[in-house]
């Protein structure tokens, strides 16, 4: 039982701050008591973001870099804390990798690897608009790599690049808008629990899964995320002009596979992530630029495929969780591909 008090503790604590205070006794030719206060190491969030040298090359002493900056997981404008770790927001360990390339007068082109499937629409926003921001500072050339997904809000940050080049077996596109709720009255019932609202403005609870929604407050809805969707659309549009504007099926929110989306327009090339970095060499005239990957110093990459990611699949302790009864730490209105139940937190 007591080895598994460590387990059950972090278990239920998950990654917030632990000091645990013992009382000890060693027997010595005298006995002698003493307190031993025990804490958890410090977080991932503590150190910088730094240049690791990921083209197998050594150290590196100057000259020109391609840098490498990885977005994955669910892009969410929060804190992303694991059972048993902290985690970064993705949106401001993005701004803080950018910020550090941008500081670095050796790199001359930008190489942002994405593997997400998207992620709530101001995060994505907000994300989309810094890229943007550092290539009109800069001058530098930007390029996407996507992964293994590049899907919704993904998608959408990687259109304010110079140019997208997609893995062979990558999976895009996903143009849409997504707001998951579930009615939970008859689940609530059977636990006894019964809402006791008190509220001023019929509309302020609308979206509860107290109740199911009403048509007129459906329809509300409906027309904020045609909003959302009309914004992305747009967007899309101005930095894609080769997408047929006229195809529905572009803007519908369905998923292409790389092949499907080069002959859509949505991508520039089929290509591996070195395949991407060499795109991002020649655009900056820079053939002999070192490749760097930009991360935290306490989480090394040794590979322009490293996963550095903090964000656990499952961001609970439980093994499963209910649909909608953590909703309200989900952002409302999503850039989003195929999320599971388990996602709608």
């Amino acid at each position: 039982m007591y080895r598994l008090l460590p387990i059950l503790l972090i278990t239920c604590i998950g990654c917030r701050g632990l000091q645990v205070a013992t009382r000890s006794e060693v027997a010595l030719t005298t006995p002698l008591q003493g307190n031993v206060t025990a804490g958890l190491a410090p977080g991932t969030k503590q150190t910088p973001v730094v240049a690791m040298p990921v083209d197998g090359q050594g150290p590196c002493k100057g000259g020109p870099k391609v840098a490498i900056v990885d977005v994955d997981g669910l892009l969410v404008n929060q804190t992303l804390n694991g059972p048993i770790f902290v985690g970064d927001n993705p949106v401001a360990i993005f701004e803080e990798k950018l910020d550090a390339t941008r500081n670095d007068s050796d790199v001359c082109a930008l190489v942002v690897r994405i593997n997400s499937p998207g992620g709530g629409v101001t995060a994505c926003d907000v994300m989309r608009h810094l890229l943007e921001k550092y290539r009109k500072d800069t001058g530098r050339p930007v390029i996407v790599s996507l992964v293994d997904v590049g899907a919704g809000g993904a998608y959408y940050l990687a259109t304010a690049a110079d140019a997208i080049v997609a893995h062979p077996t990558a999976i895009t596109g996903g143009i849409g808008v997504i707001w998951n709720s579930y009615n939970l009255r008859d689940l609530m019932a059977q636990f006894n629990v019964i809402p006791q609202t008190v509220k001023a403005g019929n509309n302020i609870d609308m979206g509860s899964v107290n109740q199911a929604i009403p048509a007129e407050t459906k329809k509300m809805l409906q027309q904020m995320a045609d909003e959302y969707h009309f914004r992305f659309k747009k967007a899309v549009q101005t930095a894609r002009p080769k997408i047929d504007v006229k195809d529905e099926a572009n803007f519908d929110g369905r998923v292409f596979t790389a092949g499907q989306a080069l002959e859509r327009g949505f991508i520039d090339a089929l290509g591996y992530l070195d395949e991407a970095v060499e795109v991002a060499k020649q655009r900056a005239a820079r053939s002999n630029a070192r490749v760097v990957m930009y991360g935290r110093a306490s989480n090394p990459a040794f590979s322009t495929y490293a996963d550095r990611s903090n964000a656990l699949p499952t961001q609970s302790p439980l093994p499963m969780r209910m649909p909608g009864l953590e909703r309200s730490r989900l952002p409302t209105f999503l850039y989003l591909w195929q999320p599971e139940p388990t996602l709608d937190r």
